[in-house]
Protein backbone atom coordinates (compact mmCIF):
# COMPACT_ATOMS: atom_id res chain seq x y z
CA UNK A 1 0.00 0.00 0.00
CA UNK A 2 1.53 3.57 -0.98
CA UNK A 3 0.18 6.72 0.55
CA UNK A 4 0.54 9.80 -1.28
CA UNK A 5 -0.24 13.07 0.88
CA UNK A 6 -0.59 16.77 -0.03
CA UNK A 7 -1.22 20.06 0.43
CA UNK A 8 0.48 21.30 3.00
CA UNK A 9 2.15 24.63 3.30
CA UNK A 10 2.33 28.37 4.90
CA UNK A 11 -0.52 30.25 5.74
CA UNK A 12 -2.05 32.72 8.45
CA UNK A 13 -3.19 32.31 11.87
CA UNK A 14 -7.35 31.96 11.27
CA UNK A 15 -6.47 30.30 7.58
CA UNK A 16 -7.58 26.85 5.88
CA UNK A 17 -5.99 24.12 3.96
CA UNK A 18 -7.22 20.90 3.05
CA UNK A 19 -4.56 17.65 3.18
CA UNK A 20 -5.14 15.08 0.76
CA UNK A 21 -3.54 11.41 0.63
CA UNK A 22 -4.70 9.01 -2.23
CA UNK A 23 -3.93 5.37 -1.45
CA UNK A 24 -3.13 3.02 -4.13
CA UNK A 25 -1.90 -0.76 -3.58
CA UNK A 26 -4.69 -2.12 -1.84
CA UNK A 27 -8.68 -3.09 -3.35
CA UNK A 28 -10.14 -2.08 0.00
CA UNK A 29 -11.87 1.67 -0.31
CA UNK A 30 -12.70 2.05 2.89
CA UNK A 31 -10.35 1.40 5.38
CA UNK A 32 -10.06 2.44 8.81
CA UNK A 33 -7.91 5.95 8.40
CA UNK A 34 -6.68 8.53 10.21
CA UNK A 35 -4.58 11.72 10.29
CA UNK A 36 -1.55 12.68 12.67
CA UNK A 37 1.11 15.41 13.13
CA UNK A 38 4.41 15.68 14.84
CA UNK A 39 5.97 19.21 15.81
CA UNK A 40 9.42 19.61 16.44
CA UNK A 41 10.61 18.00 19.82
CA UNK A 42 7.06 16.13 20.44
CA UNK A 43 5.91 12.79 20.07
CA UNK A 44 3.48 12.34 16.81
CA UNK A 45 -0.06 12.90 17.77
CA UNK A 46 -3.82 11.46 16.73
CA UNK A 47 -5.19 14.33 14.68
CA UNK A 48 -8.19 12.87 13.53
CA UNK A 49 -9.69 9.42 12.20
CA UNK A 50 -12.53 7.36 10.86
CA UNK A 51 -13.36 4.12 10.58
CA UNK A 52 -14.31 1.47 7.74
CA UNK A 53 -18.02 2.53 8.74
CA UNK A 54 -17.90 5.40 8.66
CA UNK A 55 -17.12 6.70 13.00
CA UNK A 56 -14.77 9.98 13.47
CA UNK A 57 -12.73 10.64 16.21
CA UNK A 58 -10.88 14.10 16.77
CA UNK A 59 -8.99 15.15 19.86
CA UNK A 60 -10.00 18.23 21.81
CA UNK A 61 -7.21 20.16 20.46
CA UNK A 62 -8.70 20.15 16.48
CA UNK A 63 -12.81 19.39 17.25
CA UNK A 64 -14.72 21.67 15.76
CA UNK A 65 -11.91 23.27 13.54
CA UNK A 66 -11.18 20.02 11.78
CA UNK A 67 -12.75 17.64 9.85
CA UNK A 68 -11.58 14.19 8.45
CA UNK A 69 -13.73 13.33 5.07
CA UNK A 70 -12.94 10.54 2.24
CA UNK A 71 -13.89 10.52 -1.71
CA UNK A 72 -14.20 6.48 -1.90
CA UNK A 73 -14.02 6.31 -5.67
CA UNK A 74 -10.60 7.84 -5.44
CA UNK A 75 -9.85 6.46 -2.39
CA UNK A 76 -8.43 9.49 -0.94
CA UNK A 77 -8.89 11.01 2.58
CA UNK A 78 -9.11 14.07 3.15
CA UNK A 79 -7.93 16.55 6.20
CA UNK A 80 -10.12 19.91 6.27
CA UNK A 81 -8.60 22.35 8.72
CA UNK A 82 -9.98 26.04 9.64
CA UNK A 83 -9.24 28.68 11.99
CA UNK A 84 -5.42 27.52 11.80
CA UNK A 85 -3.27 27.99 14.84
CA UNK A 86 0.48 28.32 15.27
CA UNK A 87 0.25 25.44 17.52
CA UNK A 88 -1.09 23.33 14.46
CA UNK A 89 2.16 23.63 12.59
CA UNK A 90 3.58 20.33 11.97
CA UNK A 91 4.44 17.68 9.61
CA UNK A 92 1.26 15.78 8.94
CA UNK A 93 1.24 11.87 8.35
CA UNK A 94 -1.52 10.07 7.34
CA UNK A 95 -1.84 6.36 7.82
CA UNK A 96 -4.17 3.60 6.82
CA UNK A 97 -4.94 0.38 8.39
CA UNK A 98 -5.06 -2.80 7.30
CA UNK A 99 -5.80 -6.05 9.62
CA UNK A 100 -2.61 -5.55 11.98
CA UNK A 101 -0.58 -3.78 9.10
CA UNK A 102 -0.33 0.36 9.38
CA UNK A 103 0.61 2.42 6.27
CA UNK A 104 2.58 5.64 6.53
CA UNK A 105 2.28 9.02 4.07
CA UNK A 106 5.59 10.07 3.78
CA UNK A 107 4.26 13.88 5.48
CA UNK A 108 4.01 16.88 4.26
CA UNK A 109 4.36 19.87 6.38
CA UNK A 110 1.54 22.46 7.51
CA UNK A 111 3.37 25.75 8.87
CA UNK A 112 1.00 28.49 10.54
CA UNK A 113 2.52 31.67 11.28
CA UNK A 114 1.91 35.56 10.08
Amino acid sequence: VQLQASGGGLVQPGGSLRLSCAASGTRLRMPNQGWYRQAPGKQRELVAFITSGGMVNYPDSVKGRFTISRDVAKRTVYLQMNSLKPEDTAVYYCKVVLGSAEFWGQGTQVTVSS
